[in-house]
């Protein structure tokens, strides 16, 4: 695939640009892939996490999180929804207010979803679930907006298409 040279696999802390990305920046680069130019949004966003380090947990699981949605091939998806979830365990609580997220913790259930779908779409059923279980265990924390309800209407969703599939 095109994009396996930019998995999250590839990219470690040492190989990691010394300064950390700034948040005006990583905001830049969501709002070109948001914008629909997957190609543009991806080679900024692969910018971004490579001025990231290790240390850098909030930039890294916000990047990702975004990676995962430019990619073209579900293996190279579910590998950068990974990495967001494996740096959101690093994230304090108030380090996602620079963009907007007041608590850290309501960002969780939109990882876990992600990462769920991509594992369902991958045909791994019981890691889906986990995901679905554990994003809806945490939609309390989700606020009580469109954002909020978009999630908890994933959530639904996908628990839904795996009980469908459980059935099959």
């Amino acid at each position: 695939t095109g994009a396996t040279t930019d998995t999250p696999q590839v990219t470690r802390g040492s190989d990691c640009l010394p300064a950390m990305t700034q948040w005006s920046t990583i905001i830049e680069a969501i709002a070109v892939a948001l914008a629909g130019d997957r190609e543009g949004g991806r080679e900024i966003l692969t910018a971004c996490w490579k001025g990231t380090a290790v240390r850098d947990a909030a930039q890294r699981c916000v990047l990702a999180h975004y990676l995962a949605d430019v990619q073209d091939e579900l293996d190279d998806e579910v590998a950068w929804d990974e990495a967001a979830l494996t740096a959101f365990a690093d994230v304090a609580e108030t380090e996602l207010t620079p963009i907007g997220i007041r608590s850290a913790r309501a960002l969780e259930p939109s990882l876990r979803l992600n990462l769920g779908d991509g594992y369902r779409r991958q045909g791994r059923f019981e890691d889906a679930r986990v995901q679905a279980d554990a994003g809806q265990a945490l939609a309390h924390l989700l606020p009580d907006d469109g954002y909020g309800q978009m999630i908890r209407t994933g959530l639904a969703r996908l628990q839904a298409r795996l009980v469908s599939s459980s059935d099959e």
